[in-house]
């Protein structure tokens, strides 16, 4: 985002009730329900009438008409009741809504606002009635994700099987649930994502890590790869919990110790004997002092092994060396912004080359060696990742680069094969490996709609998800509701391979102006190019006009607007960014000074304004950092003095180089995006420019 320079009855309850055409709002207005399906289509759902509440077996068994539900009615008013704590209107709404495609949304409120204390019998109950739908798996996931956090592990083990689609949290509640009810098997499925890694995680996964330690399938070696990184980030209750089913207790008093003090435990460690113990504690030790500074504990450790390697028998082993230089590597790369990039990371994981990285680890090793062009580095870095990870586009480009390089002519053949490979794709990587063998990217069929079937088209109609989502959109209600609506129907659609589906749902919401959506759908579909619905094109002659008048690339603003809004005009982010092209108060503030003008917070925010301002910020910070349009796509994100710190002191970098070594993750993924949409924009708006000649290459900061 653009920031400034300076900067409870049963749920089958029901009463029959027909349907008033007269007085009952269609889930699509006549007009809009003509322009999504056609005359013919809107017509005849006009003719039919509906009973508000069918059959009360199941949710499975309704056959409502979508068009004419009026359940969406009483959405908003429901919402309200539901976050004002008023149950009993909540009651009156569930009988209101009772058979219409909302049915299930006042039973979910009233069931949430207690959730904890629902039996599973409950959940399971509504699961069943609504199954399928978005609500009954939300609440059936929170359900044991509350009761794992209170410690009633049986209840989660009733709805286990009925999650289809947890998030972390949810897959490690339900694998505390299995690893309470003695299934030792199942209470391992999240091992690879929660057992060696030291990043932030939901406090369920650290404590189902924490559990994993005493689990019978565990193996020592295991304990030791994470006793390691423990160490590491001085994670005291884990490291006394593994050091003890290690046979090698460390106490508390031990760790305090050393945390007041851990150059005075190196020095005391050189007049005893070897032990494991002070293997374990040397390493935490060196943690604590590159907590404070990575270069004291450089000189720390080159010392200790200088030291070291005069003694006939050696005080550290080789693992505990090659452990601490990772130590270091992993410390180094998190300094990056502050102290700028240096080679000697790269150094310290080479010495640190074992057969236990964590992914964390290898990526930190792996995007060192990218950024110095280290690529056997490189290669050493991402064969440490596990098989599936090397398989992605990501490693896979960068495992291709580093074989280029090569002398041998074996694995320059290999890298051609990858690009190939990867040239089949139209993301950022595909289209950097288009440019590696000489391909030209070609947006078939252009900005071109696709054609949908009339059959398609009730398919999307009759959907239920679908419908809920545009049932939802069309009576301006919960914007966040309709989102997941559309988002869990995206999905069902997927699973099923239903692409068909997919390409009729996302036509409809770009007829109706909800490109966010349609954009949303047209990604999520494996094999579906349809640029005239991933990268619509709205105030055209605003942005082309806008551009043009401050001397830049309309692709590269169409890219940063997609990337920032996916062209929802009313978009504000967290931090307070708004409008099309996502601008900070304060930045909006510097604009509009610098343009002579008065600032408005209502027209800084309004379309045509928005993407006047956001082009000729684009333009200023592009004047600013080199004219290089990556760099200004990093500041435009993360702030112009960030981007300068991530250029290279000197001589010049590959922007790709640059791209894949931007300390933040969000700015990262962010300059990926951007390239990439200003590439396909670029193609249609006639102006077809390559993403590698787009990218260029990155200057000397000084």
């Amino acid at each position: 985002m653009a920031k400034p320079t300076n900067a409870a009855p049963s749920f089958s309850t029901c009463r029959t009730e027909q349907s008033d055409v007269a007085s009952t709002k269609p889930y699509l207005s006549n007009t809009l329900g003509a322009k999504l399906f056609g005359a013919a289509a809107t017509l005849g759902a006009l003719s039919l009438m509906q009973a508000a509440c069918a059959e009360p077996a199941s949710y499975s068994s309704y056959n409502p008409n979508y068009q004419t539900d009026s359940s969406v009615n009483y959405f908003s008013d429901a919402l309200r009741a539901s976050g004002q704590g008023d149950i009993g209107s909540l009651y009156n709404y569930e009988q209101l809504m009772s058979g219409g495609l909302f049915a299930m949304y006042p039973t979910y409120w009233r069931l949430n606002d207690r959730l904890v204390e629902q039996s599973p019998a409950t959940i399971i109950q509504f699961v069943r009635q609504y199954k399928g739908s978005v609500m009954a798996e939300k609440l059936v996931a929170d359900y044991a994700e509350d009761k794992a956090a209170a410690g009633d592990y049986g209840a989660v083990r009733q709805v286990a099987n009925l999650i289809t689609n947890a998030d972390s949290s949810e897959r490690c509640a339900v694998a505390l649930g299995f690893n309470h009810g003695g299934d030792t098997i199942r209470s391992l499925s999240e091992k690879s994502n929660v057992w060696l890694t030291t990043q932030k995680q939901p406090a369920l996964c650290d404590q189902l890590a924490m559990e994993m330690n005493d689990n019978p399938l565990i193996s020592n070696k295991d304990r030791e790869s994470r006793l390691k990184r423990m160490l590491r980030v001085g994670k005291t209750g884990d490291i006394m919990a593994l050091s003890t089913r290690l046979g090698t207790p460390i106490s508390y008093d031990m760790l305090s110790n050393i945390q007041r003090s851990p150059t005075r435990f190196i020095n005391d460690m050189q007049s005893q004997p070897y032990s494991q113990l002070n293997q374990y504690l040397y390493l935490y030790a060196l943690g604590r002092i590159t907590d404070d500074s990575y270069r004291q504990a450089s000189i720390q450790l080159e010392s200790d092994i200088r030291t070291d390697d005069q003694r006939r028998q050696h005080l550290l082993s080789d693992e505990t060396r090659r452990y601490a230089y990772r130590i270091l590597g992993v410390k180094r790369m998190n300094f990056n912004t502050d102290d700028g990039f240096d080679a000697q990371a790269v150094d310290w994981f080479r010495k640190s080359l074992d057969n236990d990285f964590n992914f964390e680890e290898a990526e930190d090793y792996a995007m060192a060696g990218i950024r110095f062009g280290r690529w056997d580095d490189v290669i050493a870095a991402i064969t440490q990742m596990d098989s599936e990870t090397q398989k992605e586009n990501q490693w896979q480009y960068w495992l291709a680069r580093a074989y280029a390089a090569s002398n041998d002519s074996k694995q320059r053949n290999n890298a051609t094969r990858i690009y190939q490979n990867l040239a089949t794709h139209n993301d950022y990587y595909g289209l950097m490996a288009k440019d590696k063998v000489g391909q030209r990217f070609t947006a078939r069929n252009g900005s071109t709609l696709p054609n949908v079937s009339s059959q398609d088209q009730a398919r999307a109609l009759q959907d239920p998800h679908f419908a809920r989502a545009f049932a939802l959109y069309n009576a301006d209600a919960s914007r966040a509701y309709a989102n997941r609506e559309w988002n869990w129907a995206v999905k069902q659609a997927r699973d099923n391979n239903d692409e068909q589906l997919l390409i009729a749902a996302a036509r409809q919401a770009y007829d109706i102006g909800w490109l966010d959506r349609a954009i949303y759908a047209i990604d999520n579909a494996d094999s579906v190019d349809s640029y005239a619905l991933s990268h619509p094109m709205p105030h055209q002659s605003s942005v082309v006009r806008y551009s043009e008048s401050v001397g830049i690339d309309p692709a590269w603003a169409y890219g940063i607007i997609r990337q920032e809004s996916r062209f929802v005009t009313s978009a504000r982010s967290h931090v307070g960014a708004s409008g099309l092209m996502q601008i900070m108060p304060g930045t909006a503030q510097y604009i509009a000074r610098n343009l002579g003008e008065s600032y408005s917070a209502s027209r800084a925010n309004s379309g045509d304004t928005n993407i006047r301002y956001g082009t000729w910020y684009m333009s200023d910070i592009l004047g600013k950092l080199n004219y290089q349009p990556v760099l200004a796509t990093a500041g435009y994100n993360a702030g112009p003095n960030k981007a300068k710190r991530w250029q290279p002191e000197y001589g010049s970098l590959a922007a790709d180089q640059y791209v894949e070594t931007i300390a933040y993750p969000e700015t990262r993924n962010y300059v990926k995006h951007v390239m990439e949409n200003a590439t396909i924009y670029s193609h249609l708006l006639g102006r077809n420019l390559p993403i590698s000649q787009r990218m260029g290459v990155i200057p000397a900061s000084y």
